[in-house]
């Protein structure tokens, strides 16, 4: 090879490609970009570094509630508990375990535990719940989910319909 080719292509290979979040999934693409190859959006290249430091890390932790086999009073306390600590700790999302109940028509934590979070959810003390049934890609509460928290796309329970569990957005 020719010197000057050699020059050429250490200049080439030693170029540096600027990258940035996407504005609206957080995944890392080249800052020319102007649409996201993830999730489709259009990016505004002006806003992007305020965008950047506005962007929150992700956190997920899984409760189980169902351990030890606790009656629903000390279910109910514990996932109380855990949400003052999951948000001190600044976790984004919860998996709640709760279970479906052994009788199959939907255990007594389940529904107790789901009438709370829906009483949270309405005086907007967390940012969203989805149940267990509906965490799947298609259901479109789930999409705008995975959208803004796109690490969730590997969560264990996704297109599972599990009803066993919820999944709370603590922001």
């Amino acid at each position: 090879m020719l010197r000057q080719e050699k020059q050429q292509l250490v200049f080439f290979c030693s170029l540096q490609v600027s990258m940035h979040s996407c504005q609206i999934c957080g995944n890392e693409i080249d800052s020319r970009t102007v649409c996201c190859p993830y999730c489709g959006s259009a990016q505004d290249n002006a806003n992007r570094d305020q965008f950047k430091s506005s962007r929150k890390t992700f956190f997920q932790k899984t409760i189980n509630l169902e351990q030890g086999l606790p009656t629903v009073k000390q279910a109910l306390n514990r996932l109380q508990q855990e949400m003052v600590t999951a948000t001190m700790e600044q976790i984004t999302v919860l998996t709640l375990i709760h279970g479906y109940g052994s009788s199959g028509k939907g255990g007594a934590i389940r529904l107790e535990c789901r009438k709370n979070l829906e009483y949270l959810l309405s005086r907007g003390e967390i940012g969203m719940v989805v149940f267990g049934e509906d965490f799947s890609h298609r259901h479109p509460s789930v999409k705008q989910l995975l959208r803004r928290f796109p690490e969730l796309s590997h969560h264990s329970h996704l297109n599972i319909r599990n009803k066993g569990i919820t999944l709370v957005v603590l922001s």
